[in-house]
């Protein structure tokens, strides 16, 4: 991995930390990944919802240039801004999953067609900040799901 060029670096730290945040959350029951254990009600699902949302804002609005219309409608509002952060009555973390898992494939397919130094006309980010974006908010998180899981059932490692 030292020698690899720089996108092979960035594209597999990031896929490791998103296989990572996936595999905390698998096993748990339907009421564990809606159960937080921490004052500020951080809990495994919310994680998962908020990333898919970090990955379509970075990589699909931002370097994809996708328009709004053509994405789905986010879940927060004014009046409840961090509704990206939790689970819905109605929502399963197997779904949950499976739309963040999208999400990274449309990523994935996104980041290939563009070098690092993209950056879409009157934008001054590119996609190598991007990528960093992606890496640090998930890094972060897995960190985040690697304690509640713990806490919820003792599970530790990778």
């Amino acid at each position: 991995m030292v020698a690899a060029s720089e996108r092979e670096q960035l594209e597999t730290f990031l896929d490791y930390l998103r296989d990572a945040v996936v595999r905390k959350a698998r096993g748990v029951s339907e009421e564990d990944a809606r159960r937080s254990p921490v004052p500020t009600g951080t809990n495994l699902g919310g994680l998962i919802k908020h990333l898919r949302w970090v990955e379509l804002g970075g990589f699909a609005e931002q370097i994809g240039q996708i328009p709004a219309a053509e994405l789905p409608t986010p879940p927060w509002t004014d009046a409840d801004p961090e509704a990206d952060l939790r689970l819905e009555p109605n929502e399963k973390l197997d779904d949950v999953i499976g739309a963040y898992q999208a999400e990274c494939d449309r990523s994935r397919e996104i980041a290939a067609q563009h070098s690092l130094d993209y950056a879409p006309r009157g934008r001054e980010l590119t996609l190598r900040w991007v990528y960093l974006h992606v890496i640090l908010e998930t890094g972060r998180h897995a960190g985040h799901a690697d304690i509640l899981r713990e806490m919820i059932d003792g599970s530790v490692g990778d």
